[in-house]
Formats: C-alpha cells, structure tokens, sequence
C-alpha cells in the first residue's frame, strides 16, 4: 500500500521519560506504516533543555510560527528533586509556559468520550471544552518570601517618570507575597480565540472569574470580553445560534454541575489548569483528554493534557511491562495530522487521522483497554493489555 503524503512538515516536539517512549510506539506502529511522516523534530527532553540553556524550546515556538501546526509530548517542568535526579544546571521554566507566552494562545481541552465509560456527573452527555487563557498570572508571577516584619508595596512606575504606590500589607512577622500580571493585549487575543473556536465547533460560550472580588484584575477580563463580543462577535453568534454570556466563576461550576455539556467553558489560566483536570478526572482519566494550543493569528500545537508518567517510566527502566494510556498523546497526533492535513488540502490524511481515531475509541469499546480503564470500562470481556499491545490493536482496525 502507498504510504499517504504530506506536503508541510509538523514541528515535533519531542519529550521525557514513558511519554517519550510511548511517543515512538505510536509513530513506529500507528503513522509511519501509512503516512509519509514528515516533521522538524525539537528534542524538548530535560536533557537536552539544560544541554541548550532552553534555546529549543524558544526555537520549536518560533518554528511553530512559522509551520503552523506542531504536536508535543509530555516534557517535565522541574522541581528541587528534579535537580539533583538529572543533574540541571538550573530549575528551568515549564516548556508548556514558554510555548504558549510565545504564541500568546489559548489552550483548548476536551475529554475523549467513548461507551462504556460513563461520566461522574450523571447528566453529562456531551463533552465540555475548556478554554484556558494561556498566558500570564501566576505562571509568569514574581513571588518572595517574607522573613521578618515588612511593609509589601505595589509600584506602578510611568515612562515619563511618574508613580502610583499602594501598600499590599504590612507583616508584623513572616508570611508570603506574589505579585501577577496580564495584558490587554493577550486577554484580547484570548476572547478572540475564544470567540472564532466557539464559531467554528458551533458551541455556545461561557466565560467565568471573581469580578465581584478582583474589582480591577478579573473584571478587566470581563470588559475586554463583552467589549469585542458586542462589537465583532454578537451578530455571528446570533446567526449561528449560539450565546455568549459571563458568569462568576461559582456560578458557573454549579450550572456545569447539572448541564449535559456540549459547550466550551472559558477560563483563566489557573482556573483553567485546575478545571480541566477536573473534567478530565470526571470522565474518566487524564489520558482520555484532548489538548490543543490555538494562537489568534491560527498557529495550533496539540498535546497531552498529562504529564510525563513517572511511576511508569521507572518500571519501564526495570524491564517491567507497563500499561499506560497513550489516548491523550495519540490523539495529539491525529488532531496535528488532520490539521495539517486541512490546511495543505490532504483529504486522505485527514481521513486518516478520522480513522486512527475511530479505530483507537473501537478498540476500547471492544474491552481491549489499558490498565487505568479496568474500573472504568462497562463492557463485557475486557481484557487489559501492555502500551504496545494496545497501539497493535488500533492499527490493526486501520
């Protein structure tokens, strides 16, 4: 059979430890035997960030910008143990932090719904997309430590010299301080991707903060938001049949509580963060959720919403089988795939990607499933299987 082509490379962006593993199943038994696979591969592996002083991850970012689509895998963001483990010069910055601050995108999640495996909260039946601004706030904060009484000041300093001063509290001993920051510019390209991705799935929108506390920070969102809906956005909605509305963030946890779904839920950058693990959790698992970056100028870079599966990867290191998901990074692949695929005119890629897709849902319908789905999945004689068995069951349906 002739393998399918592709005119434009992806950006590849390679990772750490199981993830880093199963990403080469996937490719070896899943891609390369139908696809003329090709890709500008950058190694974002903790090794080679430390090695590069973290100029590939800027570089993969900016090649992103350039190619359009790009897919990643799960890379760690180390602590004070990740130090000492892989001997780092220094505790770099989340790689998924930097790529999104440089592609000033929103991040869109979604959980891979399949029979058998129903959600926690009995009334949902469709998924839930959340819409994650993804830049800013406390993933770019600057934070101290306080050690002794001191007086904590916010200082707003003009170019033309000018100052505003508001004291934030005086420590009659020891405590803690964090400052956060956002921009016009990026909450507005954040509604924008909000708005456009709304249109394109034809899902109503809702977007959630504290206004009614953060009387300056969050309530900014909110006018931004309302501002470009009335002015670029309502009538499309309203022709499409679709709404935009704000509500508090409490508000809006208790209506998604008894919704059915179907609908994407925007988000601030930690309510997002936490809110989509929620989501993903009460659905079933981790590995069974979508994660898509989209730029507002419609730059995409797909990935797992996990992290890099470090239990696993320390059996694996023994020679011990393991039977981890590759749901969420094999669907990072099929979304890159089709995306690509849409953009260059490839109709059999993208119908490739549909399938690889149907086939990896047929074959957990069928009970052929990995070992974090055994309590999950209600279907007659299940059966569980390694990580590679499984990527051999799915291509096997192509």
């Amino acid at each position: 059979m002739a393998k399918i082509a592709m005119k434009t490379p992806l950006v590849e962006m390679d990772g750490d430890e199981m993830t880093r593993i199963i990403w080469q199943q996937i490719k070896d038994i899943c891609i390369l035997p139908f696809v003329d696979l090709k890709t500008e591969y950058f190694d974002l592996g903790l090794v080679n960030r430390d090695k590069t002083g973290d100029q590939v991850t800027k570089d993969s970012a900016v090649r992103t910008k350039e190619l359009g689509v790009a897919v990643k895998c799960a890379t760690i963001t180390p602590n004070a143990q990740r130090m000492t483990e892989y001997n780092l010069t220094q505790m770099w910055k989340s790689p998924n932090g930097t790529i999104r601050a440089m592609l000033d995108g929103t991040v869109f999640r979604a959980p891979i719904m399949v029979k058998g495996i129903s959600p926690f909260v009995s009334c949902w039946k469709k998924p839930i997309t959340i819409a994650r601004h993804a830049y800013g706030d406390v993933y770019r904060d600057t934070e101290y430590r306080v050690e002794e009484p001191a007086r904590a000041e916010l200082v707003i300093t003009y170019k033309d010299g000018r100052s505003e001063k508001q004291t934030i509290f005086e420590f009659e001993d020891g405590g803690i301080v964090e400052g956060l920051y956002n921009t016009d510019k990026s909450i507005s390209a954040f509604a924008r991707s909000c708005f456009n991705y709304a249109l394109d799935v034809k899902q109503s929108l809702w977007f959630a903060t504290k206004d009614t506390i953060s009387k300056t920070y969050d309530h900014r969102f909110k006018d931004i938001f309302q501002e470009i809906y009335d002015n670029e956005y309502k009538d499309k909605f309203e022709a499409s049949g679709i709404e935009y509305f704000y509500t508090l963030i409490d508000d809006a946890v208790a209506r998604v509580m008894r919704s059915e779904g179907g609908f994407v839920w925007a988000l601030k950058n930690y309510d997002g963060d936490v809110m989509s693990d929620m989501l993903a959790s009460a659905c079933g698992s981790l590995a069974m959720m979508t994660s898509v970056l989209v730029s507002p100028d419609g730059k995409y870079e797909y990935e797992a919403a996990h992290g890099t599966v470090t239990r696993h990867y320390y059996r694996y290191l023994k020679g011990e089988q393991t039977s981890t998901n590759p749901m969420a990074t094999l669907f990072a692949w099929t979304g890159a795939l089709r995306k690509r695929a849409q953009l260059d005119g490839l109709t059999d890629l993208e119908e490739f990607a549909d399938k690889l897709e149907r086939a990896s849902i047929d074959t957990i319908e069928s009970g052929t499933i990995t070992g974090d789905l055994n309590s999950l999945l209600d279907v007659p004689d299940k059966h569980v299987v390694t990580t590679e068995e499984f990527l051999k069951a799915v291509a096997s349906r192509i």
